[in-house]
């Protein structure tokens, strides 16, 4: 499956792509509003998983051309941007796709990180507003760490929890995160269920600010 990673330049996009790319047979395709600097950072993941021993072909291009050409399509960009983001590259994208929501939006103050949603309600709320109709948005990622994720010596023990509207969409994101060793993908419900997940991600930052050995925090229902 051919899987965009819009922003795929910054903390989660290069997360994600390096798991993929390790993990998976997936073609990995990392976008950015400049795209020699897609390419740029393409070629550096591909650097550093030959330094592991993997093969696996990374390709970088402008947003809109890695939209086009892939199948799955994950809006790793801050979240102020991923309405401007999905808007520009709505063009390339054809019915079927899928768009996928890892960003929260979030406030700092003296005491810490704390939930900070948009009018929409949601950062996937916010990019289901302006996708194009037919293209399905899917929440997920949004409580994984992006040192957890780019470290590929540390091995991942987390649950993704997904949301959506459209079962397939689910299916195609839950499965995409499960090719991701150490991760269990779980159905949270309608995509007006994604402030909950969203909602986690400040707790985690805060308690791994606080609490020693809690860097790369991740979490797991049982």
């Amino acid at each position: 499956m051919e899987i965009a990673l819009l922003g795929g330049t910054g903390d989660i996009g290069e997360g994600l792509a390096l798991r993929w790319a390790h993990d998976t047979e997936h073609t990995v395709l990392v976008g950015s509003r400049k795209p020699e600097k897609a390419a740029s950072k393409a070629d550096a993941y591909q650097t550093q998983l030959s330094e592991r021993g993997v093969e696996h072909d990374l390709e970088g291009y402008g947003n809109e051309e890695a939209a086009a050409r892939a199948e799955v399509v994950v809006v790793s960009v801050p979240p102020q941007y991923t309405s401007d983001t999905v808007e520009a590259v709505a063009p390339a994208l054809d019915e079927g796709d899928v768009l996928v929501s890892p960003a929260v939006q979030m406030a700092r103050d003296a005491d810490g990180f704390h939930y900070d949603p948009p009018e929409s309600g949601t950062v996937a709320e916010t990019i289901a507003a302006a996708a194009p109709a037919g293209v399905p948005v899917v929440g997920a990622f949004q409580n994984l760490a992006a040192g957890a994720l780019s470290n590929l010596d540390n091995e991942l023990t987390a649950d993704v929890v997904v949301t959506g509207d459209d079962d397939e969409a689910k299916g195609i994101v839950r499965s995409l995160a499960e090719d991701i060793e150490g991760i269990r993908a779980l159905d949270g419900g309608p995509l007006a269920n994604t402030g909950v997940v969203e909602s986690i991600t400040p707790l985690l930052i805060n308690l791994a600010m606080n609490n020693e050995g809690m860097h790369d925090l991740t979490v797991q229902f049982q």
